[in-house]
């Protein structure tokens, strides 16, 4: 066995709430401590290609923790708690919180790749929403006969939604329709999860989701 797939020693310290209560705490400091503050938190956390090509890199990982507003914390924080608390189950504390942040960090960095070549230097990316798909997918990967109701009404199975709304995010990022999400940065949390799977446990995602 390589050192790459050697697998950690199984424990589970609920950290997906861990990650829940920092995002609330800080969503909560930039509601409540008053405007300066917020601006600080937001300058200094967010990633912003400028800074980060004046060494900001830092901002790579500590951008999963800032959200723009209440719908996008109450949702991002809702699907981690729906699928983190699964798939954090299956993994492991050690090996989920490995994958959040690689994954995470690394939508982060193939986002500032985006907009450095499309010379968006002043973007604010801020929210868990790379990580999220990462966690989405690994949910549906673990768990594909797992049904979900979309809406609390349409029943779709979890391959079929995760592959479904990464559908909806490519045709988003082609279309430059939604424009104010950062469509390529779900796309890569979702490729970058894939690849963690391949490489990381030998695992092929195509066949966990479609059974062939």
């Amino acid at each position: 066995m390589t050192i790459i797939r050697r697998p950690f020693r199984y424990v589970n310290y609920n950290a997906v709430y861990w990650l829940i209560g920092i995002n609330v705490l800080i969503f909560a400091a930039m509601r409540l401590l008053g405007e300066e503050f917020r601006y600080f938190l937001v300058t200094r956390m967010s990633m912003i290609p400028a800074l980060v090509m004046r060494g900001w890199v830092w901002t790579f990982v500590t951008y999963m923790f800032m959200h723009g507003g209440f719908s996008h914390i109450f949702f991002n924080m809702l699907g981690l708690f729906i699928f983190g608390i699964h798939v954090e189950r299956q993994m492991g504390s050690k090996e989920f919180l490995i994958y959040y942040f690689v994954t995470g960090a690394l939508a982060g960095v193939f986002s500032f790749l985006v907009y450095y070549f499309t010379g968006n230097f002043g973007v604010f990316l801020m929210g868990a929403s790379g990580a999220l798909f990462a966690v989405e997918l690994a949910y549906a990967i673990f768990f594909p006969d797992s049904i979900l109701y979309i809406w609390g009404i349409l029943p779709l199975r979890a391959p079929v939604m995760v592959l479904g709304f990464t559908a909806l995010e490519l045709f988003f990022s082609i279309t430059g329709l939604n424009s104010g999400v950062a469509h390529f940065t779900h796309l890569a949390g979702f490729g970058f999860g894939w690849l963690y799977f391949k490489i990381r446990f030998g695992i092929s995602p195509w066949r966990r989701l479609t059974g062939r």
